[in-house]
């Protein structure tokens, strides 16, 4: 290569300075043809004023070049800062977030034996950070799936099973509750699956799923799932696997990607030579096979199992019938690349082809959309929450076009026919249904009248049918 590659690098908080200058010198060690390009983040730029936690400078180095590694930050408390971590995988577009993890027994203690990956979708789900308080007491977030989001999502985690040679890619979701949304991404699945006909698929619902990446995640390969599921189940899988400070990431989109340790800045032990940077330096593995170099990934790979086997160990690793040497974070990285050139005697590392995994979504067709009614959020906190006379009241209030049908309090119906024990919070959903064609001025109408009648509306919600489809959840209970 006549050209080294350029890195953006970024040091961050806590621990962050220490595990990336060793990480940096294991690079440099192992030879790889790359030129590192610093920029600061996190804690120090939030402080000085920049809310976002990173200035415009630094945008334009991460956004000139293809990888960007990054170290732990620190997000202060309160104040209104914005996670720096979530803002630059959506300003970006770093779709993918991907979690490879495997144990390493017996010289790192874990609780089963597990070689798998979650790829988790990085920009949608609840993590777009919607967030509404409506009442007194009620707050809501917007659980947000795209079509295109989540066929790019499953789509890529295809891709890397086929690229990285694995067999199976698992798909979890809740769409035995969550029937539109997680039916959605579900749906996507496995109208994707059918063009992979040599990799094997399934589904697991993502509470008896989570289970099994607990207890027995022997049978788990590739997985892929929602954003908020997937940060939850990565961490339970790098738990089982022996230490969430072991672990690295990605956070891949359409021509750049982030890496990552997945732990946080740890400020209590700053400082203090001790942590293990193992996590940064697996994320660096990562960033070098995306980056077309899987040469380098590999002796820096070899290198660092090697030392494990060794039984070098920092002190979050260290067991005393295992362990030989507890080290802290400088001399474990200078056993590493006293290492470089050598491999593991146990554990296999596999060679491999890697690179960057392009996917584009398809387009999707227009459907026939048709407004049948709407839901009114009504907050209502009076006459001792009755369900029946609020009932009784909008029940007056109709148009010739929309009538109520029902209420809701909190998801299950308490109008009509509903039951006293009922809890009822001071958040209504009115549901009206149309008698005949309407369209938004007859849901407006219909809310004026509602609101001159002395009722806090407070949100609407239309009510569609996508190729005569019902495109709403029903209520428990209708």
């Amino acid at each position: 290569m006549s050209e080294n590659l350029k890195i953006t690098v970024a040091k961050g908080d806590g621990i962050g300075p220490e595990i990336m200058d060793v990480t940096l010198d294991l690079i440099k060690a192992s030879g790889a043809p790359v030129e590192f390009e610093e920029i600061e983040v996190g804690e120090k730029v939030y402080l000085s004023g920049e809310l976002s936690g990173i200035s415009k400078d630094s945008w334009s180095t991460i956004r000139k070049n293809k990888a960007f590694l990054k170290a732990p930050i620190t997000t202060p408390q309160g104040g209104g800062y914005k996670s720096l971590n979530v803002t630059i995988r959506k300003s970006l577009g770093l779709f993918a977030n991907v979690r490879p993890c495997k144990t390493f027994r017996p010289y790192i203690p874990a609780f089963t034996d597990m070689n798998m990956v979650v790829i988790r979708e990085n920009e949608e789900d609840l993590y777009a950070g919607i967030e509404h308080q409506l009442t007194n007491e009620a707050v809501q977030a917007i659980k947000l799936v795209t079509a295109p989001g989540s066929e790019k999502i499953i789509r890529y985690a295809f891709e890397y099973a086929r690229l990285y040679g694995r067999k199976k890619v698992t798909c979890m979701t809740k769409d035995n509750i969550m029937k539109h949304s997680d039916g959605l991404f579900h749906k996507i699945f496995k109208d994707v699956a059918k063009e992979y006909p040599e990799i094997e698929t399934d589904h697991w619902i993502i509470d008896i799923g989570s289970a099994v990446v607990a207890t027995n995640p022997s049978g788990l390969d590739v997985v892929v799932t929602l954003n908020l599921y997937g940060d939850i189940i990565s961490d339970i899988m790098a738990q089982v696997a022996g230490s969430v400070g072991l672990s690295g990431s990605s956070n891949v989109g359409d021509g750049r990607a982030m890496f990552e340790a997945i732990h946080g800045s740890a400020p209590t032990i700053a400082g203090k030579d001790i942590a293990n940077p193992s996590g940064l330096i697996h994320g660096a593995i990562l960033m070098l096979d995306y980056l077309g170099l899987p040469r380098y990934a590999r002796i820096i790979e070899k290198a660092i199992l090697k030392t494990l086997e060794d039984g070098i160990h920092t002190a979050d690793l260290y067991q005393s019938e295992v362990s030989k040497k507890k080290v802290g974070t400088k001399e474990f990285g200078q056993a590493i690349i006293e290492r470089l050139g050598q491999s593991p005697e146990k554990i296999e590392v596999k060679e491999m082809i890697a690179g960057e995994i392009k996917v584009v979504a398809k387009g999707y067709p227009k459907q026939d959309k048709t407004l049948v009614g709407c839901d009114l959020f009504i907050d209502w906190d009076e006459d001792g929450r009755d369900a029946k006379i609020i009932g009784k009241k909008l029940e007056a209030i109709e148009t010739d076009k929309l009538s109520l049908k029902l209420i809701t309090n909190r998801g299950v119906r308490v109008y009509p026919d509903g039951m006293p024990e009922t809890f009822k919070s001071d958040f209504w959903i009115c549901r009206y249904k149309s008698k005949e064609h309407i369209n938004s001025k007859d849901v407006i109408n219909l809310q004026l009248k509602v609101l001159d009648a002395g009722f806090d509306v407070i949100k609407t919600e239309n009510l569609y049918e996508f190729d005569g489809v019902r495109a709403y959840s029903l209520a428990q209970g209708e």
